[in-house]
């Protein structure tokens, strides 16, 4: 869903999305294309065994009274943790300059302790204690304000509207961990490269085994280090959270692992005739390997550029917290 709080015009949950911001993408994918790119398998379709989460159509939400709709909107409060470094620093930049104003909360969780931003120090460059860390602290300090928490990389690009839309008939106090959902082995996990979202339930339940080295190991494998998303997967299977596949009314991926112009690079190659339709959903909630220049890109689309003579409306709009530069 989005939102532009100097103009009050919506873009709609259908087509409209994309058709805004494909102006501003498509200077993504040129520029993507000047550089030297290796294409990998993102987002091919796999067979596994975690659950598909479908966003509502817009039927489902012109159902909901105009009444509940205001509360849902008031209501709705996400919580932003972005895990950097010291050389992140320019996506860093970009970051706060961009998305993460459309947060109710954004915080950025540092490697080590940086005088040009304001983060909170983890002490470690190691990814799967600094997520540990982060957690923990959001938990400790924010559980009773937030009931959705959204994990990303500073390479990360989020609508965070479309998020809180695809939630939105999603119960927080049910253990809901989301993201793109990959299989390795026996092991189901959400890619942290496309954002990982966990409801306040799970952020309990990964808390109460953050205590138990067994259950929820600090050092990530004995014999190998294993990633930090695939790390965090065994902690929420052993906490009975398991990982779930976000989609589109449509089953397209919402949570994306690639940034708009490698899809768009992509699908002028497989499908010349439909680049807009064949691209990536109407509703994306994410796209990462953006440069902090794609970064800004991004936000001119998604957030400003505007075809004229067009009207957009939308069922239901996500105000921004009452102190928040949301632009």
């Amino acid at each position: 869903m989005h939102f532009k709080s100097h103009s009050g015009k919506m873009l709609s949950e259908s087509s409209s999305f994309l058709k805004g911001m494909m102006l501003g993408s498509i200077f993504c994918a040129l520029i993507t294309m000047l550089g030297h790119i290796k294409i990998g398998n993102g987002n091919k379709m796999y067979h596994h065994e975690h659950h598909h989460l479908q966003a509502p159509n817009k039927e489902d939400i012109l159902k909901i009274s105009e009444k509940e709709r205001m509360e849902l909107s008031k209501s709705f409060r996400v919580y932003c943790i972005i895990l950097v470094k010291p050389k992140d620093v320019s996506l860093w930049a970009a970051v706060k300059e961009t998305w993460t104003k459309h947060c109710d909360k954004a915080e950025f969780f540092s490697s080590e302790k940086v005088k040009v931003f304001e983060s909170i120090n983890m002490e470690t460059d190691d990814m799967w204690l600094m997520m540990r860390k982060a957690y923990k602290y959001a938990f400790d300090k924010y559980r009773d304000h937030y009931n959705w928490f959204f994990l990303a990389r500073p390479s990360t690009f989020a609508i965070i509207e479309n998020l809180k839309y695809f939630l939105l008939r999603k119960d927080p106090s049910q253990p809901f961990y989301l993201g793109h959902a990959i299989k390795s082995g026996d092991l189901d996990y959400v890619n942290v490269e496309g954002g990982i979202v966990l409801s306040i339930e799970s952020m309990k339940r990964l808390n109460k085994l953050l205590s138990f080295p067994e259950k929820c190991s600090e050092q990530g494998g004995m014999i190998w280090k294993i990633s930090e998303d695939k790390q965090l997967a065994v902690c929420l299977k052993n906490a009975g959270v398991r990982a779930e596949n976000a989609e589109d009314s449509q089953g397209k991926d919402i949570f994306n692992t690639k940034s708009v112009g490698l899809f768009i690079k992509e699908a002028m190659a497989n499908k010349p005739n439909q680049v807009v339709e064949g691209c990536c959903s109407d509703m994306a909630v994410t796209f990462n390997g953006l440069t902090p220049n794609q970064m800004h890109v991004m936000m001119y689309g998604v957030y400003r550029l505007r075809a004229f003579g067009h009207i957009f409306t939308d069922a239901l709009v996500f105000l921004p917290p009452n102190v928040s530069d949301n632009d």
